[in-house]
C-alpha cells in the first residue's frame, strides 16, 4: 500500500523535478490510498494557485486511485 501525501500530489500535478518519483506510486491505482487530508490541502493549495475547476479535476483524479 502507498501513501501519498499532499507534497507529492502537487509535485505530480504540477510536474515538477520529482514527479517521476512519485508518478509510480501514483499510477499504481491498486496500491494507492488517499487521506482525506491530502484531498483537502491539495484541493486548498489548487484553488488558491489556480482556480475551482482545476481543483475539482484534481480531487476526482485523486479519488479514482
Amino acid at each position: 500500500m502507498n501513501v501519498i501525501d499532499s507534497s507529492g500530489w502537487l509535485e505530480y500535478f504540477i510536474d515538477g523535478d520529482n514527479a517521476d518519483f512519485f508518478a509510480l506510486a501514483i499510477e499504481n491505482m491498486n496500491e494507492v490510498l488517499v487521506p482525506t487530508i491530502s484531498l483537502f490541502e491539495v484541493f486548498k493549495r489548487i484553488l488558491m494557485e489556480k482556480n475551482k475547476d482545476d481543483a475539482l479535476e484534481a480531487i476526482a483524479l485523486m479519488k479514482e486511485r
